[in-house]
């Protein structure tokens, strides 16, 4: 089966197949590549008089050029994303914090009734500590602070690392 010139698929081999060169960017010369040229032009690169470039897929995920239902517009050969991110304050949502306590009112138990004492109870009575208070809270919440050291996180989708080649020579593609 002969391919298409320009064509590119995915090899798991460490060497380009003969006819067929990996996908890094590199410059090819116009007058020894003109059917691939007449395809690719100089959307990779190249000054399109002398040189032209093969598209550049090390380290990058192909994506279908243009617009999907609800998505952005990719032109062919634009590129995008970060294989890391640093995380930055404005970037974390709000969380906002409210305490609350239910209508309490200042009370104090019944002598003896909450609290055992050691020995013998005698001529002794039990008061108990006030449980709550309804006195304006002392205590001030402030949102919390940026913290971290800046250290840029990993941002790559699992991935299994294989070779993009494209077709220099092989049958031109016909429009429809």
């Amino acid at each position: 089966m002969e391919s298409f010139i320009g064509q590119i698929m995915l090899f798991g081999g460490n060497f380009a197949p003969r006819d067929w060169a990996f996908c890094e960017g590199q410059l090819l010369a116009i007058a020894s590549n003109q059917a691939l040229f007449s395809i690719l032009g100089t959307t990779y690169g190249g000054d399109g008089r002398t040189t032209f470039a093969l598209p550049d897929l090390r380290g990058r995920v192909a994506i279908h050029e243009g617009t999907g239902p609800g998505q952005p517009t990719y032109r062919l050969g634009q590129s995008g994303g970060n294989t890391t991110r640093t995380l930055k304050y404005e970037n974390l949502p709000q969380i906002p914090v409210k305490v609350s306590s239910a209508n309490a009112t200042q009370t104090a138990a019944t002598a003896g009734a909450s609290i055992a004492t050691p020995g013998t109870t005698e001529g002794r009575t039990f008061t108990a500590t006030e449980g709550f208070n309804t006195a304006a809270p002392d205590v001030q919440l402030n949102p919390a602070t940026s913290g971290g050291n800046s250290t840029p996180i990993n941002n790559m989708q699992p991935y299994l690392a294989l070779s993009y080649i494209i077709c220099l020579q092989g049958l031109f593609p016909s429009r429809n």
